[in-house]
């Protein structure tokens, strides 16, 4: 009896699971290109996502008082690493997240030059999930799902990989270190 029940379980989850991922296939296939979004940098001015046009980028929503806050190091040896063959990185700051990102974009700026000088595009502070999450972040999460389907981001550190053709084609939660997409990274920039 037990043993039908869990597999009944099983099985409705598979469907749940499925019909998630064929109504974010559908949708997504009517959503707008990556490069149809445009995002507010520190210094307020708005950078079109078609700057990106042909590079791999890498979108990560960040915040300096999260445990994860080092990964900045990693994010920036990243960069360092493969910007000249195509890689670029986007930061986006978030406060959502226990208040870990409280600071103005002055103060944001202020800490990356001084704890982590990043020389990647960091952008204002944004939402990425809730009805005032970022368009571009509402465009990520649907067309790459977290686990089991779900589209809301977890955490900050949270990383999106969009291919040169603006297919974002995997998500990263944000205990995936950035040394690790090293292959990941060097499959697309061969591409």
């Amino acid at each position: 009896m037990l043993s039908a029940m869990v597999r009944s379980l099983y099985i409705g989850l598979c469907v749940v699971v499925a019909t998630l991922s064929t109504v974010s296939k559908r949708d997504s296939a009517m959503a707008a290109s990556f490069y149809d979004f445009s995002a507010k940098a520190l210094d307020g001015n708005d950078v079109s996502m078609t700057d990106y046009k042909g590079k791999v980028v890498l979108v990560v929503n960040v915040a300096s008082k999260c445990g994860f806050t080092p990964q900045y190091t990693g994010l920036e040896e990243l960069y360092k690493k493969y910007k000249d063959r195509g890689l670029v990185i986007l930061g986006f700051p978030c406060n959502q997240f226990g208040n870990q990102e409280p600071g103005s974009s002055a103060e944001i700026k202020q800490f990356c030059s001084l704890n982590y000088p990043v020389s990647f595009p960091i952008f204002s502070k944004v939402e990425v999930n809730g009805d005032n999450a970022h368009p571009l972040y509402n465009y990520l999460k649907h067309e790459q799902t977290g686990l089991l389907g779900t589209e809301a981001v977890k955490w900050n550190f949270t990383k999106f990989l969009v291919d040169r053709s603006g297919k974002v084609v995997d998500r990263y939660a944000p205990q995936t270190t950035p040394e690790s997409l090293g292959p990941d990274i060097e499959k697309l920039l061969a591409q």
